[in-house]
């Protein structure tokens, strides 16, 4: 959708937009076989995409080696802005510090005093969590963690997770799944009526489009979630005019997967313009650090843009609360009743962000 419409309006600096699309099948032989095979081949400007954060790290050090720019788009760890930060990497969709920070922001102003945490066990699901801890433990010296719940990816029964949060019986359960693994959780979880006992929170991608889709009126009021995009938020003309084409296209509304996407075409045809030319990705950098760019996640009167310490784009985000709304059919409930925490509270300081990468150095 991104590459059609700069490449309708003339494309970037003479040239057209071509995509080339492989599967990473979750996989990371696959991932690094893929971008090993696009850099030295297919000989591209760009690296874009790929799911999970373990197969990014694994793409991050693809692009390190070959000089070719990499844009994340939809992985979230922030260890690749921080720990494994190369100056090739871009990411232009919000990590887990933020959307967790975020959480433990927003969490702090609650009564609750016990939190548990359920989540895939693989880098994605454990810096969740740290990302979350740090922060809430520095704001409320008060809360007690009851403990993690791990589980494997694309797992397909989550009942003994589900037991084993109910007899902790925490104030809170802040699970941190994704996709499929998002929708059976939470069907499995409200089935057993852990929502009941407990809150029931997820603040990176539990919200995310296709929770609402696939639970529909399953779906309780009073949930706390959020995602890295909402259909229904900001309410803003970019971001209607992104969900309706996006549906024009398509046939169904957008994930936070797409909207990542189509800002990682804009972002890099907004970079070649500026370095003036697609070949040379060091001016590439130079051009990007810094730069602003405006999204359909951007708030009224906002920019999204790149904070150079990091190459993570800064962006305020927004927590809902589940309710009645069919704008969005087959979804009778989306997220509603927002608090939006700026964009410059959720992400650590340059100095803390440099204190990390020393300590693994």
């Amino acid at each position: 959708m991104a590459a059609d419409e700069i490449n309708a309006a003339g494309g970037v600096l003479g040239r057209t937009v071509r995509l080339l699309l492989s599967d990473e099948r979750s996989d990371p032989t696959d991932a690094v076989r893929a971008a090993v095979r696009y850099t030295e081949e297919d000989r591209v400007d760009f690296l874009m995409g790929v799911v999970s954060s373990a197969l990014a790290l694994a793409v991050t050090e693809v692009s390190r080696e070959s000089g070719t720019v990499f844009v994340g788009t939809d992985h979230a760890s922030s260890r690749l802005t921080v720990e494994n930060f190369q100056r090739y990497y871009f990411r232009v969709s919000p990590n887990t510090q933020q959307s967790m920070r975020a959480g433990a922001l927003y969490c702090s102003k609650q009564p609750w005093r016990t939190f548990l945490y359920v989540g895939p066990d693989y880098e994605y699901g454990h810096r969740q969590w740290e990302d979350f801890r740090e922060l809430l433990a520095a704001l409320r010296p008060d809360i007690r963690f009851a403990g993690e719940v791990w589980s494997k990816l694309f797992e397909a029964d989550y009942g003994a997770h589900i037991d084993a949060a109910l007899r902790a019986r925490p104030d809170a359960v802040v699970h941190g799944f994704w996709g499929g693994d998002a929708v059976s959780f939470m069907r499995q979880a409200l089935a057993a009526g852990l929502h009941e006992q407990s809150r029931l929170v997820s603040f990176d991608a539990g919200g995310n489009y296709e929770i609402f889709e696939a639970l529909g009126a399953r779906l309780p009021d009073g949930l706390i979630l959020s995602a890295r995009h909402h259909n229904n938020w900001p309410e803003t003309e970019a971001n209607r005019r992104f969900v309706e084409g996006f549906y024009a296209r398509a046939a169904r509304y957008p994930s936070y997967a797409a909207h990542g996407a189509y800002v990682g075409v804009r972002f890099i045809a907004q970079g070649v313009e500026r370095a003036g030319s697609a070949d040379d990705a060091d001016a590439f950098v130079a051009a990007a650090e810094g730069m602003t760019l405006s999204t359909p996640g951007d708030p009224p009167e906002t920019s999204s843009w790149i904070r150079p310490i990091d190459h993570q784009i800064v962006r305020d985000y927004a927590i809902g609360v589940t309710e009645a709304n069919d704008r969005f059919p087959p979804a009778v409930r989306m997220l509603g009743r927002w608090t939006v925490i700026d964009g410059e509270r959720i992400l650590p300081s340059e100095e803390e962000v440099t204190k990390r990468r020393r300590a693994t150095r």
